[in-house]
């Protein structure tokens, strides 16, 4: 908590607030001037928050900093329960409280500043569904929301220009670099033009090179355009083979379609679209209605205390048990009649839950191929985009195989040689282990030699004493030098000793004396701090109580305050309801015309009538429809059933014509002959 303060009063010390506090002067100061030093940090991060909080109600003052605190997306220390107790030390002004707030804000100012000017422009405005039936209305959202995309643009690229590492000093260099190069230039034109000057017909000269500069641009220009055509050529072609290829799968689709299965699949779109029009929908919307309504009411309500919820609990508890027993009541009553209908009540639930279920998955089917069909789309667009070509099908794809079928054939080779290497590593690690394997034999068959001839640890022994004696004399050595330096120094600390007692034998004289007045100044220090100690805890006793006297007092008047401006605002929202109603039964009474229709009663009956009426419109269509599906089927079958016979007739003509060089056909009196 400390570490917290002086971050703090580091910062307020700094640019822009200069505010001079140190740890005591902060730690002392009062909770309204706390709130004005937490109202002056958000003022430097949101210029709109500049207010003096002695001009301000504290419930605003609350208010606008919970809103703003928002908007900077701060997170309160706790769990949601307390939330409550935020907002009430935020309105108090409490230190464990705003302490936190203040350390917060901070700590990373730049980025708030940036967070709350953004917020400015990005929040957006919730227009009720009711008021986005006007065009106008639905009109000017749209524009709304067009900006707000606008305006995300154009701060995205703000910032990446910012971050690009452009700077005005590069540029203006670059800009007089180019400004001498261009003099450079107008100077070597100049002299450029002198020397022409003196060559015989330069103006026709020029004349020619001018038209030879424009011809050349030209050619480059038409260059350009006849890529450009070839590029849009190969795009159409593409285009042409993709739709082509449509074209053939449609036609496919189409060839096995009869009347018969598309009115079948028509059919079952109605159906589904009229549950879910008449049944799914209005449900999902009164239940929506009902949590609408329920929030609200939960929001109207005063904020409840542990009390409130334990009597709510209560009772709760209490229904329930009653719920219990009427349950078991009923059980015991088993009249079979009931229980036949509990069946099939259980079976259509059970029917209608369904129902719902497969709704509900035909229609999560639907939206997952609409996606999948937008993301094949989109995929094949970033290709076209990114190499401008299409997926590789057909003879490309084979080349694409061969290629990979080679590279795979390079990676096994690739993949042997590592094999071989690891091979060899592995039989140079056994010859290391054999190696040493024979060093360890040829090692114990001279230890068994030596054993045999009465010498065991003979080469061992003396290895060890040639080291040894190496140390040895290098130990001697360093043991001549210590001793030698060591008795020098005995002698200079006996020396000093001496002259330091010397020195010391009056200051410890001295001490001694002040020994003792330091015991009877320590016994009056006692003394005097238990009088201290006993008077403060006191007066701190008195001050303690005090302060909860004013704390309750001031929670008092702080709930007081609450209550009054709920009771207002709740007075307000009843005259507005009642002014409603009134000017509704005064257009539903009044004999004017124009009044009445003004009246939601008559806009909704008017609309019930005119869906009266297209329903009925609806239904003699559907019934013209089922009438005449009968014979419109047989004038099907009767037309094909004429496409055969014409069919048929096709064929004999055609085989009549064939059969001219066997004989000839001579049709007299409606017969036909065949003459050899």
């Amino acid at each position: 908590m400390s570490d917290q303060i002086k971050f703090i009063v580091d910062n307020l010390n700094k640019e822009p607030f200069r505010k001079n506090y140190n740890l005591i002067t902060f730690d002392s100061l009062e909770p309204m001037q706390l709130l004005q030093v937490l109202s002056d940090v958000l003022a430097e991060i949101d210029p709109k928050q500049v207010v003096d909080i002695r001009e301000e109600m504290p419930e605003q003052t609350a208010k606008r900093m919970l809103s703003l605190l928002g908007i900077l997306k701060y997170k309160p220390p706790g769990n949601a329960t307390d939330m409550s107790n935020f907002r009430q030390g935020l309105v108090i002004g409490s230190k464990p409280v705003i302490y936190p707030v203040l350390h917060w804000l901070l700590q990373r100012t730049n980025e708030l500043k940036k967070r709350a000017y953004l917020a400015r422009f990005l929040i957006k405005l919730e227009v009720p569904s009711e008021f986005l039936q006007d065009e106008t209305v639905a009109d000017t959202n749209k524009q709304y929301e067009d900006l707000m995309e606008a305006f995300k643009t154009l701060h995205k690229e703000c910032e990446q220009l910012k971050t690009s590492g452009f700077s005005t000093a590069e540029i203006r260099r670059d800009i007089s670099a180019m400004e001498e190069e261009k003099d450079q230039l107008i100077k070597r034109v100049e002299r450029l033009k002198k020397r022409v000057e003196t060559v015989q017909n330069h103006q026709r000269m020029l004349k020619i090179a001018r038209q030879l500069r424009v011809e050349k641009e030209r050619e480059e220009f038409l260059a350009q355009q006849k890529q450009e055509q070839k590029n849009q050529l190969f795009h159409a072609v593409q285009r042409l083979q993709r739709i082509q290829n449509q074209l053939k799968s449609m036609r496919h689709a189409a060839a096995d379609a009869k009347p018969e299965s598309l009115m079948k699949r028509l059919e079952e779109e109605i159906k589904f679209n009229s549950y879910m029009v008449t049944e799914k929908f209005p449900k999902e919307l009164e239940n929506k209605k009902k949590e609408l309504h329920f929030l609200q009411k939960v929001v109207s309500e005063p904020a409840m205390g542990h009390s409130d919820l334990l009597e709510l609990e209560s009772k709760i508890n209490e229904i329930n048990t009653q719920i219990s027993q009427l349950i078991e009541k009923k059980m015991m009553r088993n009249e079979p009649i009931e229980g036949k209908l509990s069946l099939y009540r259980q079976q259509a639930s059970i029917i209608s839950r369904k129902k719902e279920a497969k709704a509900e998955e035909l229609q999560e089917a639907k939206e997952k191929l609409a996606n999948l069909e937008r993301e094949v789309s989109a995929k094949t667009n970033q290709t076209r985009e990114f190499d401008g070509t299409e997926v590789l099908k057909g003879d490309e794809f084979k080349r694409y195989v061969s290629k990979l079928r080679s590279k795979s054939t390079v990676f096994k080779k690739k993949h042997q040689i590592i094999a071989e290497f690891k091979a060899e590593f592995g039989l140079l690690q056994r010859t290391e282990e054999l190696l040493k394997q024979r060093h360890e034999n040829i090692q114990h068959q001279l230890q068994t030699i030596e054993e045999k001839k009465g010498i065991s640890g003979y080469s061992y022994t003396q290895e060890e004493l040639e080291r040894v004696s190496a140390l040895k004399s290098e130990v001697d050595e360093v043991k001549g030098r210590t001793l030698d330096d060591m008795s020098e120094m005995v002698k200079r600390l006996n020396s000093l000793v001496s002259e330091k007692k010397s020195a010391l034998a009056p200051v410890i004289k001295e001490l001694r004396q002040l020994r003792q007045k330091c015991q009877e100044l320590t016994q009056e220090c006692d003394e005097k701090k238990s009088q201290y100690d006993s008077c403060a805890a006191g007066l701190e006793s008195n001050r303690s109580k005090l302060e909860q006297e004013v704390r309750g007092l001031r929670e008092e008047c702080l709930q007081e305050e609450s209550r009054y401006h709920y009771t207002n605002c709740m007075i307000k929202n009843l005259e507005v309801q009642l002014c409603r109603a009134t000017d509704e039964m005064k257009a539903y009474v009044s004999s004017d015309q124009q009044e009445k229709r003004k009246a939601i009663r008559e806009q909704y009956t008017k609309n019930i009538a005119e869906q009266e009426n297209l329903g009925k419109k609806l239904r003699e269509k559907q019934k013209a429809v089922r009438e005449s599906h009968g014979p419109n089927m047989k004038q099907v079958k009767m037309w094909r059933d004429f496409e055969q016979l014409m069919e048929c007739k096709k064929q004999c003509f055609l085989k009549q014509q064939s059969q001219t060089s066997i004989g000839q056909v001579i049709q007299e009196g409606g017969e036909d002959r065949l003459i050899l």
